[in-house]
């Protein structure tokens, strides 16, 4: 009998998927399922899974992996898709399907499956990466073939007893890691309707925020957060850590409509506390210790790196080629960065670092300072010479008008 491997995160798409695989296609289902700290009880997961009809249900802590492998670079990088969001689902796609191809060479599966959808972004990112690393394997994507709405797979599971956590009137698809939490579907399909607040969990709303700031202390290491306020952390407990101080101040709500990769406009809202503040802090130590001209580099490129991991493009030359890059830029962002959290906002207040290029004998307009204003007037005059002379040729004559004669 052939078997299945699914990437099972227990939500609605999924578990309707094992009896629909087993029925199509006369397969064993083996579930396969990654903590990666969404905040959830897998064990629970795995129960449901096995109940449904997997034969098999794996349940992985990757979560340590997720944040070293994935997330780091990610941040490293200045990796912000369209300028506001961290690519929470996006980076986990390419590690699930890192271990899809595992599980799937241990179980003697010859088919991986996923959740994807027609018109989303997961398709693209789960089959790209298992083609790369295992393009023997078969890639099914339930959620794409049998055509069903929402509503439809919800009447599905109901007939077939299948317990999913979706009711009529909430048909939210949600997915959840440390990095961040993605809400789309039901009445956020309108983008002038505001997103209703039972649908933030990690994020207290800003006015119900405590009236005091909170300042947290961030140290990194060669661009690594390594610690807060004095306490030394693996990386994804510094992440879970932040999200409880940052999400209880309302830090990290973003509500856009992207780009997704197939060509469509898609209104998305997330909560990303942890990642809100580490980019901010991250992108201020790095602008502190890098000229300007290496800094805007490292800034495009991060712009190209988030578009690589939106993409589907993980596992590609390009990303590594970044990285490499990138990583000799982080050996000199080492140093503490000051945030402050009041409301909503998250406000980068101070900085410092062994390796700074902020002289203040040079900033300073106080006794000490050491710039030499004689060069001013000669660096003033040869750099605005180009316009000087442009200016002193004068305007273009008018060009005639056409079928006037002269």
């Amino acid at each position: 009998m052939e078997r299945i491997v699914l990437a099972y995160s227990g939500g609605l798409d999924t578990s309707v998927a094992i009896p629909w695989l087993a029925e199509r296609y006369g397969a064993e289902v083996v579930a396969l399922t990654l903590d990666l700290g969404q905040g959830k009880d897998l064990e629970d997961v795995r129960e449901r899974a096995l109940k449904i009809g997997a034969v098999r249900a794996h349940v992985l802590d990757a979560r340590e992996e997720f944040a070293r492998d994935f997330v780091q670079p990610a941040l490293s990088a200045g990796a912000v898709y369209e300028g506001q969001y961290p690519l929470a689902t996006a980076l986990a796609r390419p590690l699930i399907a890192k271990r899809l191809v595992e599980i799937a060479r241990i179980e003697g599966a010859s088919a991986i499956a996923h959740g994807g959808t027609a018109k989303g972004n997961n398709q693209v990112r789960i089959e790209v990466a298992v083609r790369t690393l295992e393009p023997t394997l078969e890639v099914l994507a339930p959620a794409r073939s049998w055509g069903l709405s929402r509503s439809e797979e919800l009447d599905y599971a109901r007939k077939r007893g299948i317990p999913v956590p979706v009711t009529d009137d909430k048909l939210y698809s949600v997915d959840a890691n440390l990095w961040g939490r993605s809400i789309k579907c039901g009445v956020l399909d309108d983008p002038w309707q505001e997103a209703p607040e039972d649908i933030f969990t990690i994020t207290k709303a800003p006015a119900d925020a405590p009236d005091t700031p909170a300042y947290v202390e961030i140290e990194f290491v060669r661009g690594v957060p390594v610690a807060i306020n004095g306490v030394s952390m693996t990386p994804a407990e510094l992440i879970a850590s932040l999200e409880t101080i940052a999400g209880g101040h309302g830090i990290g709500r973003i509500d856009i409509v992207e780009n997704r990769l197939v060509g469509i406009k898609s209104r998305e809202v997330y909560e990303a506390p942890a990642a809100v503040v580490l980019h901010a802090a991250h992108a201020d130590l790095q602008r502190l210790v890098t000229s300007r001209e290496l800094d805007r580099i490292t800034t495009d490129l991060g712009v190209k790196y988030a578009d690589l991991i939106y993409n589907g493009l993980w596992f590609s030359a390009a990303r590594e080629a970044i990285d490499a890059l990138v990583a000799k830029v982080q050996e000199r962002v080492t140093g503490n960065v000051r945030v402050k959290l009041f409301k909503g906002e998250c406000r980068v207040v101070g900085r410092t670092s062994p390796h700074s290029l902020y002289d203040v004998t040079l900033a300073t307009y106080e006794r000490g300072d050491a710039f030499d204003h004689t060069a001013a007037e000669g660096f003033v005059k040869i750099f605005g010479l180009p316009t000087e002379v442009e200016a002193r040729r004068g305007p273009a004559p008018a060009a005639p008008l056409a079928g006037v004669r002269k």
